[in-house]
């Protein structure tokens, strides 16, 4: 029988919803640690109301200075399955402190067991979806993968549309991918949310690449997961003291090429993300009078479903 079904994930969508809500109160005020601290407080009392025995194994990111939901940190009332959680309650603190778009709170769950214990260092990623599953590879040059990647999805590459983060480490990237004549989509933060549109109808993205966070790595997988794309990355230990920690933590070579079927072992992954700023997929949290509105989204990949879910709550001083 399926442990993660439709039932349990639509109690888990309470605790996005929380941390959305709670972070959306600090939106456009210029303080990322509060608004993280704010994600951070309301998933962790969220989670002790849902009957899971959870391991936290990829957590608040320490690059971010924030409170964390730490790796190995039990959530759940310890009742039900046991499972792995991947967590990132404030997905782009910059977004949400510069109330700019693409803000959410994030998470998946899986199987005890079935997420990789990524360490907070980098990863160089590359995701598709399902159309073109199969067409790309870390190790071939950007332009490249465009082309191949363009050719599964029956598209001009004149109409392909990448994703990369904002940043000089990817100028090579960039230029590649646009000397074949595709389009490149600029981002300032947060690359869990353009992956999402790779495999949602009306999702204008074809491929995202680049280097990031690994435990944002891990989360993007486990969407990919549920809406049957690819996603391969690596690891980028910038020095001795990473490259020692990843490899306890991988126990083998760090700088091996993790498969999707790697950094989610199990079939049966959920995967829940509840907007905090507007994005392309869903409305961030509204005010409606005295209460708010919360737009959420919750994936499921034994059923490779998508469920797209609005709840009304009273404001914070209402309830």
């Amino acid at each position: 029988m399926n442990q993660l079904g439709l039932e349990l994930g639509l109690q888990l969508v309470r605790v996005t919803e929380a941390a959305a809500l709670a972070s959306a109160e600090w939106v456009g005020l210029g303080n990322k640690q509060e608004a993280d601290a704010a994600a951070v407080d309301a998933m962790r009392r969220a989670f002790d109301h849902i009957d899971i025995q959870g391991t936290v194994v990829i957590g608040e990111g320490e690059m971010d200075e924030a409170p964390m939901l730490y790796i190995g940190e039990k959530v759940g009332s310890g009742r039900g399955p046991q499972v792995d959680i991947a967590v990132d309650p404030l997905e782009g603190t910059n977004l949400a402190a510069k109330d700019q778009p693409n803000a959410m709170a994030i998470f998946a769950v899986g199987s005890a067991g079935s997420l990789l214990h990524a360490p907070d260092i980098y990863m160089q990623k590359i995701a598709v979806g399902r159309a073109a599953a199969g067409s790309v590879h870390l190790d071939l040059p950007p332009g490249e993968n465009a082309i191949r990647a363009a050719k599964a999805l029956g598209k001009d590459i004149r109409e392909f549309r990448a994703v990369v983060l904002d940043r000089s480490r990817h100028e090579r990237i960039i230029h590649e991918l646009r000397s074949t004549g595709a389009r490149v989509r600029l981002i300032s933060d947060g690359d869990v949310s353009p992956v999402l549109s790779l495999g949602i109808e009306g999702g204008d993205v074809d491929m995202v690449i680049g280097t990031g966070g690994a435990p944002e790595g891990v989360l993007a997988a486990a969407a990919i997961r549920c809406l049957g794309g690819d996603f391969q990355g690596r690891l980028v230990p910038e020095n001795e003291q990473e490259r020692e920690r990843a490899l306890q933590m991988l126990g083998s070579d760090p700088d091996r090429l993790l498969t999707l079927d790697e950094l989610v072992k199990s079939p049966d992954v959920l995967f829940l993300a509840s907007a905090i700023t507007d994005s392309r997929l869903l409305p961030g949290v509204k005010r409606l009078g005295a209460r708010r509105l919360v737009s959420s989204l919750l994936l499921s990949s034994s059923t490779q479903s998508r469920h797209f879910i609005q709840s009304e709550y009273p404001a914070a001083d209402e309830r």
